[in-house]
Formats: structure tokens, sequence, C-alpha cells
């Protein structure tokens, strides 16, 4: 069948940058899933977008529909016709429906059933006549968090339309959408070539734009050149342009027709640290930044206009008179917050909410340090430094360079601190309290900052747990999911030998009486353990494998890594398999003994058959193998010395009945496998490596 390229343009007035990705994707979805609704087939659909467009552009589309056949069933043949042969009502009936005579009629075979049948050849509708009721569904369908109206129009959408283009090869399609009617022609660039450009075909659209319009339609290919200027604009200058990945879809978004400028700034503005600079470049300029060969910021920067100027330096100028003010800003506020020591600020942290039933942040910050000294005598870290980087920890949120800019909360902290005198690790302890910050971000380099970070946000998943507050499927506004992976994650990567449930405990101590969930303690243990399940998964391990630790409910998270990973190397063994195959069924046996069954200590002058002989034997001289290296954590090492029962396990349960009619000899073997079962408890449930 014939085919045409299809070209859909919707003209806007500047659309969201931070929404224009999604929306551009969501476009292309959704005329692609009802073309293909439509039984109209294609090869491609590419999807465009710019600040003032959302376009698409469906490659060699089939210009009909496929005529189709479709066959009707009535009745069976047995009711269609009486005895001598003539028609009942009903044949007579399904006829009439079909516009026919009876004798026009076929017959199928159904289900084993014949049936009178017509079939009826359906035209293919031409794809023109089509096209017009696409635009108004995928419009709809769009993912618009807030939609506007304009001037005395009903009609909504994210921003004013301006004009539409619908061109199927070179023909154009008349529609309409949003109160705006179809045209041949797309616009060019705002400032470059602010006027209507006629499109001779529809596969023409992204060189038109490009060579006429000055505008580069495709996302994808104008991010690159941004990145490709970007880097172009540091090797230039003998330094190393860092790019933001987040910094880059935005720019990409604000321009048609990039063009990278590189501008400069007062060197005396790196007196300010930098990561306050960077992020005054990156939100208010949307500029990228330079870095020397040692990674110190430069005092220069990469902006993208959006207009190719016949004078750039003019440009530049203007951007360098913006950033300016941008930056002392920034130095205003460091050198006003360093008058005052950050000390200062405690006092002042009681009249700012952490959470209504929960307090105050002054109130946080006692509970941390209480904690944290605790944790700090456990792990043998200063306590006193402990308890001074928790007094400080959340002194920073009343600066001034943190209320303009949140997102430095630890850090300028940390710089305050550094200013004020306080010991290393408490000035670092500070910025370290909210890491790991996201994943795959580093833990705490320092013991100090270890301790407050563990401090600090076990103190909020008490806390919020204990009030009925606890992350849904859908919403975790205190990020306990993020803090409890985090948590995890310094103790096993700090190799910290603590207790869960001992910090749980100490934590409920410095909330008021009565204030939290009598459940509370039991919930933040099995909510920050059950963390591990994704951490482990991730690492390739199986839920068989993190379920035969879990299930035992190990309080010291390095002790649980260190049986998982125990778990997963016996796992490979090939007397694995067997092993947990027999622990399955050994743990089966005992769960259906009655509570009036007694399964006392081994008695070994009851042991009559060799294989129930020899395995007590080999049970007994493993228990003394391994206690010791399970006594120190050696679950690997232990795991693979009890591989070695394989053997005598598969000889017993071939040969000895366990269950048999004298009753002493009975619980003599309960008790036998009991301890079997037991010796493998001490590392793991490996009954769960079973698979049924």
């Amino acid at each position: 069948m014939a085919t045409r390229d299809l070209l859909i343009e919707i003209g806007t007035e500047e659309l969201p940058p931070k929404a224009l990705s999604r929306l551009s994707s969501a476009f292309a979805d959704q005329i692609a899933k009802q073309l293909q609704d439509l039984n109209l087939g294609f090869e491609d659909v590419e999807r465009f977008a710019t600040p003032r467009r959302l376009a698409v552009l469906v490659r060699d589309l089939e210009e009909a529909q496929q005529d189709n056949e479709k066959t009707r069933l009535g009745p069976a043949v047995k009711a269609a016709f009486d005895q001598a042969g003539q028609p009942t009502k009903a044949a007579a009936g399904f006829a009439r429906s079909c516009g026919v005579d009876v004798a026009d009629l076929a017959r199928s075979d159904k289900d084993g059933t014949e049936k009178l049948a017509y079939t009826v050849l359906e035209k293919g509708q031409a794809t023109t006549a089509l096209i017009p009721d696409l635009l108004e569904p995928a419009l709809s369908q769009l993912p618009i968090p807030k939609r506007m109206r304009w001037g005395s129009s009903r009609n909504e959408f994210v921003r004013p339309v301006h004009w539409l283009v619908v061109l199927f090869g070179n023909e154009a399609v008349a529609a309409s959408v949003l109160g705006v009617d179809s045209g041949p022609a797309t616009r060019g660039h705002r400032f470059h070539h602010n006027s209507d450009i006629p499109l001779g075909k529809a596969g023409a659209y992204e060189a038109v734009l490009r060579d006429q319009g000055k505008v580069i339609a495709s996302l994808d290919k104008r991010r690159e050149m941004i990145r490709e200027q970007v880097l172009q604009e540091g090797d230039r200058l003998n330094a190393t342009a860092v790019i933001d990945p987040d910094l880059l879809e935005e720019v990409a978004n604000l321009v048609e027709f990039p063009v990278a400028l590189t501008g400069s700034f007062e060197e005396a503005f790196l007196a300010v640290p930098q990561e306050a600079l960077i992020l005054a470049m990156k939100s208010h300029q949307k500029c990228f930044y330079l870095t020397d060969s040692n990674g110190k910021l430069l005092p220069k920067f990469i902006t993208i206009s959006n207009i190719e100027s016949t004078d750039p330096g003019q440009v530049i100028k203007g951007n360098e008179r913006v950033i300016r003010p941008r930056l002392a800003d920034a130095q205003f506020f460091y050198d006003t917050d360093k008058e005052s020591p950050l000390e200062s600020r405690q006092a002042a942290l009681g009249k700012l909410i952490f959470q209504d039933k929960l307090g105050t942040v002054l109130d946080k910050s006692q509970r941390v340090g209480e904690l944290a000294t605790l944790i700090a005598n456990q792990v043998d870290a200063n306590p006193e430094h402990c308890q001074r980087a928790a007094q400080l920890s959340k002194c920073d949120l009343l600066t001034n360079m943190v209320g303009e800019f949140a997102e430095l909360q630890g850090l300028m902290g940390s710089y305050y601190a550094e200013h004020d005198g306080e010991p290393g690790d408490v000035s670092k302890a500070i910025y370290e309290q909210y890491q790991p910050r996201f994943a795959g971000d580093a833990v705490p380099e320092t013991l100090t900052g270890a301790v407050l970070a563990i401090a600090d946000k076990l103190d909020s998943m008490v806390g919020l747990f204990g009030i009925g507050q606890p992350p849904t499927g859908s919403k975790d506004p205190f990020a306990l999911r993020r803090a409890a992976i985090g948590l995890l994650r310094i103790i096993v990567e700090k190799q910290l030998s603590l207790d869960l449930g001992e910090l749980i405990d100490a934590s409920l101590k410095t909330y008021p009486a009565d204030l939290l969930q009598a459940e509370t303690r039991t919930q933040v243990f099995d909510f920050v353990l059950e963390r591990f399940r994704a951490w482990y998964l991730d690492k390739g391990m199986s839920s068989e494998e993190f379920q035969s630790v879990f299930v035992l409910k190990p309080s010291r998270p390095l002790d649980f890594h260190l049986r998982i990973n125990a778990v997963h190397a016996f796992y490979q063994l090939p007397e694995a398999k067997p092993l947990a195959a027999a622990n399955k069924r050994v743990a089966n046996i005992l769960a259906k003994q009655d509570s009036s069954d007694s399964v006392l200590a081994l008695d070994e002058s009851l042991l009559s058959e060799p294989a129930e002989k020899t395995l007590a034997t080999e049970v007994q001289q493993k228990e003394l193998e391994v206690a010791p290296l399970f006594d120190h954590g050696q679950y690997t090492e232990g795991l693979k010395v009890l591989s070695g029962l394989n053997t005598s396990v598969d000889t017993f349960f071939d040969d000895v009945m366990v269950m048999t009619d004298d009753v002493a000899v009975k619980n003599n073997r309960l008790a036998l496998l009991k301890q079997l079962q037991s010796l493998f408890l001490r590392s793991a449930d490996i009954s769960h490596l079973h698979k049924s």
C-alpha cells in the first residue's frame, strides 16, 4: 500500500521547560497508539519539541486502512430450517439483519456447531479522513499538571495555542484543535524568523525549520549541540566544563537555536565557597561552570544564548551584568553569616518546627545529641565531638545562605563551623549528617559524621513511626526509606557493630513518655531490615537467599550483611541444594509435632541405625568446629564446613524411619533433627533456599 509521512505540529507560547520532554514523549505516544488502534501501519514516529512547539512526524504512514472482512454468525443450521427444509423465523430474521436473502447466506462451523454466516467486506477509510479526529484525544491525554485558558475562549491547554500544522505528504489536512485551524505553514525562531514558513512536504519539516527558520526542532539534537559547544568552550580555555545532566536538559528546553558563550566574573567572588557560587550560576542563570585541573572553580561561566548574535560580545556583557548581582548576593550572605558564630543560632531553633507532635528542630537536635553520645561510646568515637556536632547540626538552617539555597544545608554549616574554629571532625560531620543523600552517594568519611548521620536518621524514623506517620505506598515526605537505606549502608560500609534493636530502644527513651505508639519498636525494626531486600536483590542475590536470613531477624545490620553474603557463597556449592531440601524436610517434620510431643536432648543409647549414629557423630563434630567460626561472624567458613554434612544427611533420610511407632526412639530422632536444624540456624534458615 502507498504511504506518506504525516506531520502534526502544535505551535504555542513558551512551554514549561521542566515538562517539555515529558509532554513531547506523551504526545508522540498518543498519536502512535491511536494510529495502531485504527489499524494504520507506519514505519516510525519521530518527536520534536522546542519551547514554542510540540510536533510528531510519522514516517511512511499508510494512505488508507486495509479492507477488512467480517463474518457474522447466525443461528445454528438445525434451528434455521424446519423438517421440510424451509427457513425458520430465526433464519429469516438473521438474513434480514444482513440485508440479504436466506439463500445468500453461507455456513460456518463454530465450536463443532454448523451455523448460518454472512461475510461482509468493510472498506478501509482514507487516512486523511481519520487524521483530524486524532488531535483532540491526543492533547487531552498529555500529562499537564495545570491547564490554563486564554482570551475569551473556554479551551484549556498548558499554554495558549497559536498555530496548527497537519500535513500528510504534501497535502494539507483541514483540522481544528483548541480553537485554531490548521494551515500549511510553520513558524520560525521568535527573533531570527518570526513569520510563517510554508512546508512543501511533511518529511522536510526538520530541515526547513533548521535552514529557513533558525530552529533546531529535535530536542535530542539540541541537547547534544549544547553539550558539544560547552565542551568546546572548555577546551578553548584549557579548562574543564562541568555539565550537570539536569541543567543540560533544562537549557535544551529553553532555547530553539543554542549558541554557547563564555563570560567571566571578578576573582574576588572566589572567596565564597564554590558550591554557593555554582548553585547561584546554575539555579538563577542556567549557566555551566568551569574548573581548573585541580577541580577548583574558575571565574568564568558558559551561558547558552537563544540567538546567533552579530555582536556576541554584547550578549556576553549582558549576561555578566546579570550574573554579577547574584554572586554578590552569595558573597553578602556568606560574609554576613560569618559575623555570628554558628552556635549563636542554636536557641532560635526552638522556634523552628520539625513536626507538630515531635516538637522543634532544637528538640530534635537535643534528642540526636543524646543518641549520638550513646552510639559514640559503642564505636569508640569521641562522644564530646559527636554531641557538639549534634548541637550545631541544624544551626545553618537559620543562615542567610541556606535561606536562599536550601540545597546547601549541612555544607554551609560545615564551612561556618570551620570558620568558628570547631574541631575538624565536628565541622565535617555537620555536612556528613545528610549522607548518603542519594543512591550511590558516599557514606560519611569521619566516624563522628557516621555517628551523627545514624542518630539523625533513626530519630526521624522512630518519631514519625511513633506518631503513626510511616511512609505509604505513594508518599514518603520525610524520605524515611532513603534514611533507612542510608543508615544500613553506613553501619555496613563503616563496619560498625551496632545493634539496631538497642539503638531503637535508646531513641525511644529520648522522647516524652506516652508520646509514641507501643508498636513503634517492632515497626521501625522491621521497616529498616526490610530495606535490605532491595539492596541485595540489586546485587544479584535471590529472594530466597534474603529470606533465609531475614526470618532470623538478626538485630545487627553488619551481622545480617555477613550472613547473607555467606548464604550467597554457600548457595554456589553443589551440596547447597540437597542440604536446603533436607532442611526444608526437617522443618516440615518438626513443625508437625504437637506441643505435647517432647523433643528432648539426644540420648545416644537410643541410636540404633548406622545412619543415625553417623549423623549424630558428625553433627557433634561439626558443632565443635563451627561454633568459634559463627561466634566471630565467619559465616562463610562455617557454612562451608556444614556442607560436609550432605552425605550423612542424605543417608539418614534414605535409611532411617523418623516417625517410628516407638515413641522414645521417634523423639530421639526428632531431637537429632532439631540439633541439625539448630546448627544451620546459627547462620541462616537454609530451608528457604529450597524451591518447591
